[in-house]
């Protein structure tokens, strides 16, 4: 059996990061549901809550869609979703409030106080604040930072958080008006703060496959500008009076054009898969059938109920996840990233994958 030196990076250092995120988070989502209650009332905020949680459940559908192939650690994906709720919302209620009551001592008008306030304070705020997050998960969390796809997760993951927040805010602040803002936001754009994010998410995961553990010091501010960009003109639509026209022209585009990237992305993963692993086969630790099972989503399926109607499903989906994580730990080593633990995470995963295939086909 393999063995390999203990891990050089602090494992339970980056735990301990993990779980004061998910208290300041939980902390943060408190206090701001506390100033939301103390305005709207019990049965408001909980009418809002639960109508909140609707376009919440369809953005998770989405980001489960995304995270198919390697799926992220669950505990960075609640410290991740509680950054936004909490972290990022709070931060935001905070500047953009008090910038908002700033700008009315200006003696300007209504119309351009709401303009500056609405389409150049709140993008600004808000993308660097849920941008941080993504940011700390890729310098604390980076050997599961495997890419794109990865970055798209974690964004898509903050900004969900936020958004569900937000919308708890804005279905207790304007209850006279339910339905329209109902329709609004959970209806027509229950993806926009996720598409906003998504690019900081995509810069970080390009900097996650460079050599340069600085990259991220100037993929991230290109990504930020990218996020506040969207972010700005989606706010700046909402003012006008051609909006609807605005959001057929512009927004519905742009969501499709992300999915279309995003499905793209996927598949450069699945080239991933099919190389690194191709390396193995050729070695002899895997068969050519293993590998094209494992580099495709519905053999994968096919494998799993294949699996299941033998009794060994859970062994199935174990194989195949230490096989992904074999894939990836492989192309850290080849590509120089992560140079301190690449050549221990691959024995490991090798250690593990051999572990599960004598546990199928036992």
């Amino acid at each position: 059996m393999s063995t390999w030196a203990p891990v050089p990076e602090a494992r339970r250092s980056v735990q301990v990061l993990e779980v004061l995120g998910i208290g300041l988070g939980a902390a943060g989502v408190l206090a701001v549901v506390t100033v939301i209650g103390a305005s709207a009332g019990v049965a408001g905020t909980t009418t809002a809550g639960l109508l909140a949680f609707i376009p919440l459940a369809v953005v998770l559908l989405g980001i489960r869609w995304v995270d198919r192939w390697e799926p992220e650690p669950h505990a960075t994906l609640v410290a991740a979703f509680l950054w936004g709720a909490g972290v990022a919302t709070a931060i935001s209620l905070i500047f953009n409030t008090a910038i908002a009551l700033g700008l009315e001592q200006s003696g300007r008008s209504p119309f351009w106080q709401l303009v500056v306030s609405t389409a150049v304070v709140a993008p600004v705020v808000e993308e660097v604040t849920k941008g941080l997050g993504v940011l700390g998960i890729l310098l604390f969390r980076h050997r599961t930072f495997d890419g794109p796809v990865d970055g798209v997760v974690y964004a898509a993951t903050v900004a969900a958080g936020f958004a569900f927040v937000e919308n708890i805010l804005y279905f207790a602040q304007y209850g006279e008006a339910l339905a329209p803002v109902f329709f609004a936001r959970a209806v027509m754009s229950p993806f926009a703060h996720v598409v906003f994010t998504a690019m900081i998410g995509i810069t970080l995961g390009i900097a996650s496959r460079q050599r340069s553990r600085l990259s991220w010091t100037w993929l991230f501010p290109a990504g930020l500008v990218g996020a506040i960009l969207l972010h700005a003109l989606w706010n700046f639509s909402t003012l006008s009076v051609r909006y609807v026209n605005l959001y057929f022209a512009l927004q519905v585009p742009l969501f499709v054009t992300l999915v279309g990237l995003v499905a793209w992305l996927r598949t450069r993963e699945a080239a991933v898969l099919r190389h690194r692993l191709g390396e193995y086969a050729a070695a002899g630790w895997l068969s050519p059938a293993e590998v094209h099972m494992v580099a495709s989503l519905g053999e994968r399926r096919r494998a799993r109920a294949w699996a299941g109607s033998r009794g060994r499903r859970r062994e199935m989906a174990a194989f195949q996840r230490r096989a992904t994580e074999l894939a990836y730990a492989r192309e850290r080593l080849a590509t120089g990233r992560v140079p301190v633990t690449a050549a221990h995470d691959q024995a490991r995963a090798l250690h593990d994958l051999t572990d599960a295939r004598r546990a199928l086909y036992a």
